[in-house]
């Protein structure tokens, strides 16, 4: 793995886990399902891979105190600050200059900080699979695909093309990129056993993502080309607030992946899951034997398959089958576990109304 990096981003809000994820400790910096965080986890699984000055983190201002709290050894030099979140694209694209100031080699493993992986081990066997793919071939884009076990909506998708030559048939070159389906399209990408999810985990070489951002994303290019010229310079952090709010905000799938032909996708069967909802927690987390998951003390009657997580106070729930409810000291969520995803709503209703003080 040498002049290999790994870069955690952790830059988002999760709006889908509030309550408990607010705009000063987003979802990454939450315990959900171990002993420790999302981000913790996220930077434990490259400590055993990589030394700890290979391992970036980008993120947002705002998110500095959290990760100093959370990760005290990660570098100063190693935090990559975005003045603000644009998507994937330009946070990628921002990292990618940082770190090849470090190493104009450079090989990055991207990876989100916010999902949750059980067999870590098996984890780290993928990646060292995919630098290897990429030692092999410097101007390839590796993505990391996961057998589907259900037909989900809530994950984009990735069609498998011819395997990859030498690599036991895990790899494969990409055929096509699918947004989230609706439930009928999920069934046909299901049952077709063609596709993978789209984990959101990318390697590839920091100059050959670059070169691809310059013919695919010129102008965000070009931008980050300013960026690049104040390096290690006074006024690095104004010239790049400066610079990012002229940039347009896109995703590098939509920007890079699904434009760019030289692409291959690694399955990978390591227990993933991007926990978008309090639905996913619920489906993962040890139930008892009425099928519910209980946090904290409520007092419950007649309750089933349901997620409860209290605070302090007392809560009663009597009668009821399939719910999620989240009691905070400020704020209270209860759902149906069909609509877990819609929580995001709320956070939206929120910011428009004289509430978006607990967000």
């Amino acid at each position: 793995m040498d002049k290999t990096f790994a870069l955690i981003m952790a830059g988002g809000v999760g709006t889908r886990f509030w309550p408990k994820s607010r705009t000063k400790l987003p979802k990454q910096y939450l315990n959900l399902t171990g002993d420790e965080t999302m981000i913790q986890a996220a930077a434990r699984r490259f400590q055993s891979l990589l030394p700890d000055d290979r391992i970036f983190i980008v993120t947002t201002k705002d998110q500095q105190a959290l990760v100093n709290e959370q990760l005290p050894w990660i570098k100063k030099e190693n935090i990559v600050f975005e003045p603000m979140g644009k998507n994937t694209a330009p946070c990628i694209g921002l990292s990618a200059i940082h770190i090849q100031a470090h190493e104009p080699d450079a090989v990055m493993i991207v990876a989100p900080a916010d999902h949750l992986i059980t067999n870590t081990e098996e984890y780290q066997h993928v990646l060292e699979n995919g630098v290897k793919i990429i030692r092999k071939n410097p101007s390839a884009l590796v993505t990391i695909g996961i057998e589907p076990t259900y037909p989900a909506t809530g994950y984009g998708y990735i069609q498998r093309g011819e395997p990859l030559e030498g690599n036991n048939g895990n790899a494969f070159k990409v055929k096509a990129f699918a947004e989230k389906p609706n439930l009928e399209v999920a069934q046909q990408f299901f049952s077709s056993g063609e596709f993978l999810w789209n984990s959101g985990t990318f390697l590839w070489r920091a100059d050959t993502i670059l070169s691809e951002l310059d013919e695919l994303m010129p102008d965000l290019y070009d931008s980050l080309l300013k960026i690049k010229s104040v390096l290690n310079k006074p006024d690095l952090h104004k010239v790049t607030e400066v610079v990012y709010k002229e940039i347009f905000s896109e995703s590098i799938d939509y920007g890079v992946m699904e434009q760019a032909s030289n692409v291959i996708v690694l399955e990978g069967t390591f227990g993933w899951s991007d926990l978008g909802s309090w639905q996913e927690v619920f489906k993962l987390a040890p139930k008892n034997k009425d099928g519910n998951v209980v946090l904290g003390k409520p007092i419950l009657k007649n309750v089933t398959n349901s997620y409860v997580e209290t605070s302090d106070r007392v809560v009663a729930i009597l009668g009821v089958d399939n719910l999620i409810v989240v009691d905070t000291p400020d704020a209270l969520l209860i759902c149906d576990r069909k609509h877990s995803q819609d929580v995001k709503w709320v956070v939206e209703k929120l910011k428009h109304s004289k509430q978006k003080t607990i967000l």
